[in-house]
């Protein structure tokens, strides 16, 4: 075994050890309402059957759909094939949790575009480059957390990846034909990849760079090439057509672009470009190894790596609300940032001589690296805190004592993680009155940290369990409803 292979090994049996930790966490961490409503439609395919054409969750409310009613549960954002896998993984295995499978998907995603990021670094900068890419990618502490978490950012990152390993391989290609593995793979990787997460679409510009450096403006003569785009983009296509039909199942999502109008405006740059990428993401002490990488002397080959930054960028910049209101939008950028950053180490290492003495040179590699991932680790060590454990206590209680048909209201400020292990469908807020609630199937309704308006619930339906962190009351059996 080559040393670099070895090195490879070593780098991929450590992220996915460190993967492992807190495992068999609950969802309850960062972001537990999002992986949440991931994982209720991997656990309604359980329940309900293999519908992948209409998947649900939990939550029957019309906050999602901004006010209009859901009350099959339907969910259409992406198309499920995050929860195909993770769902089809417990079924046929049953071992493990549906959460655990879940983390299994997502770690074997991250590890997959380790892989694939250190070959695409290998093919165009160099081999020992694309170490240190994957060096990165599986220590560097925020993409640790969200590389075990229920989501499916990663695997669409993973995906787009693939695609874009695979469109290159396929295209440098002597006979270019459509007749070969590498075709096949690039079309299900990518199409893949558009249909678990649409935003990936950011990413054609590696494809468009390729495309052009191989065939110049005569691509358009090239019918393989728009086979190739007609038959990735038509399942996404499909998707959007087929679930405009149910208005009440789809989230909204316009604001995610510019929705609070913070787009280029100092807050955006504060959050995106002090807190999130330099601060939680790159501890800091990354960031000029990163923009060493960016600044660096360009040659030809090293365009394609910049269409990865350009895409980043496009891609931030575009959907600019959602990246700063939430910080796992960031999860695209991540191989980005690799790239980079492996490229500002080879930069330094390849000058050594010329910029500083080469121990200060390797000296200031390794503090960087570990002051990076010390202070990153130190931002993201609580995301993985169970700050509500009376919640999931709480949650799986009421899952007992309560009819496995029944449908719950499950307050908890319109976060889904109490509806969640609640494990029924139903709603995480009040949006209506209670009478409009029962007509809608409700017949149960279930307080964490009752205060003095909940607990008068008492007076009106009858208790159906109660302690100080929780209490259920059943709408079935009103007590003297005239009152309420």
């Amino acid at each position: 075994m080559k040393k670099i292979e070895f090195f490879l090994l070593l780098i991929i049996l450590g992220a996915f050890i460190v993967r492992l930790y807190k495992f068999n966490n609950p969802i309850g961490d960062w972001h537990s309402w999002r992986q949440a409503d991931t994982s209720a439609v991997s656990r309604n395919f359980i329940k309900f059957g293999f519908d992948i054409l209409h998947p649900r969750f939990d939550d029957l409310s019309k906050t999602p759909s901004g006010g209009i009613d859901n009350p099959q549960g339907y969910r259409f954002v992406e198309f499920p094939i995050y929860n195909i896998a993770q769902a089809g993984l417990y079924k046929f295995f049953g071992y493990f949790t549906i959460e655990q499978w879940g983390r299994i998907v997502t770690i074997l995603s991250s590890i997959l575009s380790i892989i694939f990021v250190f070959l695409i670094v290998k093919k165009y900068i160099n081999a020992s480059a694309g170490i240190f890419a994957a060096f990165f990618l599986a220590f560097l502490p925020y993409n640790i957390y969200y590389s075990r978490t229920i989501l499916p950012d990663p695997l669409a990152s993973m995906g787009i990846l693939g695609g874009i390993y695979f469109f290159d391989k396929w295209i440098e290609r002597p006979k270019f034909s459509i007749f070969n593995f590498q075709f096949l793979l690039a079309l299900v990787f990518t199409s893949g990849a558009l249909l678990a997460k649409p935003f990936v679409v950011f990413f054609a510009l590696p494809f468009i760079y390729l495309v052009l450096s191989k065939f110049g403006l005569s691509f358009f003569k090239k019918w393989q090439l728009w086979f190739f785009l007609i038959f990735i983009s038509s399942p996404l296509i499909f998707w959007r057509i087929w679930i405009q039909q149910y208005p009440g199942a789809i989230p909204m999502s316009s604001w995610l672009f510019n929705g609070n109008h913070i787009r280029f405006k100092g807050a955006f740059f504060q959050w995106i470009f002090a807190q999130r990428i330099p601060n939680l993401i790159l501890g800091y002490w990354g960031l000029p190894i990163v923009i060493l990488g960016i600044i660096s002397k360009i040659k030809n080959r090293d365009l394609f790596l910049f269409s990865f930054l350009l895409s980043s960028l496009l891609y931030l910049f575009t959907v600019a609300t959602g990246n700063v209101q939430h910080d796992y939008y960031q999860i695209l950028i991540i191989p980005t940032l690799a790239i980079f950053f492996a490229r500002g180490i080879d930069f330094l290492i390849r000058h050594s001589n010329d910029l500083l003495n080469k121990k200060i040179t390797y000296l200031f590699i390794v503090l960087s690296t570990a002051f990076m991932l010390m202070f990153g680790w130190y931002s993201v060590r609580d995301y993985y805190n169970i700050n509500h454990p009376e919640v999931i206590k709480a949650g799986r209680i009421i899952d007992k004592v309560l009819p496995k048909d029944a449908k719950v209201i499950a307050v908890y400020g319109g976060d889904t993680t109490f509806l969640y292990y609640v494990n029924r469908q139903g709603w995480p807020v009040f949006d209506r009155q209670i009478e409009d609630f029962i007509k809608s199937g409700a017949g149960y309704v279930a307080f964490i940290n009752p205060g003095k308006e909940e607990l008068d619930f008492a007076n009106h339906f009858q208790t159906t369990a109660k302690d100080p962190h929780y209490a259920v009351y059943d709408l079935n059996k009103p007590l003297n409803i005239s009152k309420k």
